[in-house]
């Protein structure tokens, strides 16, 4: 088995420059509401530039200023030029609204099946359910047996980082959001009958590789910008994911979509285990857990965390309503406690609260002309 380096790429004084270069973070993970998942946004045929140069604009009116924002695959190997061309597009809408971007690659989450090609009409009330693990088809743990899928895995994120590497609009490569989390296992259809998928839990010796394997190919390109790998599950440290991810990660990041509390003890983990490093958090916001911007957005500010709640507009993602949605699909056309996103598509906000404590934080004064 080949030898991995077990340290990051930077050291605690280039991370420290980079917070310094950049201030304080603070955005959302971005997908324009007319799309439902990474191929719908990349497609040639859906990408759809008028939508996200006016969302993005509804995040620069509050001050944010970094978009976190998944690729995939599937869109590289078909269109490489065109998904350059595209992802250049993006990133001179985003840095004409002042947004940064941190883009992600590989992901563990939520279907294992899909393809190119129009894609599946989202499932009225279930959340992100249409949305794409990457690789799909168990690629990661194919790749602990197959060479030409870690050789895959390599084209992709090589040919990526090269083509970006000195792009100061990119702020971080999140180069494998979420190690072996679990896809969706049953849902019920729009006509009520239940759906059954593979949830075979991931191997963990598999994502284990892959996790050293994307940190290997982010050294052979060597970037401009950190890479990261989040910490995201409740045992932290103790996991071998989480230590791996942690051991060689630029910028240590993580997710914590619990309580003010929470989000405490998830800062102070994360700093034993990379002292001295800024970090960001990736996702964050799940209301009906006490995931809020009132009560974790002041923290993190304190601490000077990068902030990254999930979800900006409210769409075909339908991330309003609940992980629950998976398994027992609520028929609402809108709950009543929105799980993620912060805006409605025409521009109003689902709290208008919730936009004056972000504004406060940010520096950007009330006003804005939200239609809340």
């Amino acid at each position: 088995m080949a030898q991995h380096a077990s340290q990051p790429r930077w050291s605690v004084e280039q991370a420290q420059a980079w917070r310094e270069a950049h201030g304080w973070l603070v955005g959302a993970n971005f997908l324009p509401s007319t799309a439902g998942n990474q191929l719908e946004m990349w497609q040639a045929q859906t990408f759809d530039p008028e939508t996200i140069d006016r969302e993005l604009g509804m995040a620069a009116a509050i001050g944010m200023n970094v978009m976190r924002v998944y690729l995939h695959d599937l869109v590289f190997e078909a269109d490489r030029a065109g998904l350059f061309e595209r992802m250049e597009r993006y990133l001179s809408i985003a840095d004409g609204h002042g947004i940064g971007t941190m883009f992600v690659l590989l992901d563990d989450c939520w279907s294992d099946e899909g393809e190119l090609g129009p894609q599946p009409e989202p499932i009225p009330g279930v959340h992100n359910s249409t949305w794409l693990r990457c690789p799909v088809d168990r690629g990661v743990e194919r790749a602990l047996s197959d060479p030409a899928v870690v050789e895959r895995m390599r084209s992709y994120v090589c040919g990526v980082l090269d083509r970006f590497r000195d792009d100061r609009r990119v702020v971080a490569w999140d180069l494998y959001n979420e190690p072996i989390n679990g896809g969706r296992r049953t849902w019920r259809d729009a006509e009520g009958g239940l759906l059954r998928y593979d949830s075979r839990p991931m191997g963990e010796r598999a994502v284990l590789a892959m996790i050293h394997h994307v940190f290997d190919f982010a050294e052979e390109v060597d970037p401009v910008q950190p890479a990261t790998v989040c910490l995201w599950t409740n045992d932290w440290v103790k996991h071998p994911l989480n230590r791996a991810a942690a051991g060689r990660s630029d910028i240590p990041s993580f997710h914590c979509y619990a309580d003010a509390a929470g989000m405490r003890h998830a800062i102070e983990t994360v700093a034993e285990v990379a002292p001295g490093r800024p970090m960001i958090c990736s996702e964050y916001l799940a209301r009906g857990q006490g995931s809020m911007f009132q009560d974790t957005l002041p923290i993190m500010k304190e601490h000077g965390v990068a902030a990254i709640n999930w979800g900006l507009v409210a769409g075909r993602s339908n991330t309003i309503f609940p992980w629950s949605t998976w398994d027992e699909p609520d028929d609402q056309p809108e709950p009543e406690v929105w799980h993620h996103d912060v805006f409605r598509v025409d521009g109003s906000a689902y709290d208008a609260v919730e936009l004056e404590v972000i504004r406060s934080l940010t520096g950007v004064g009330a006003g804005s002309g939200d239609k809340s």
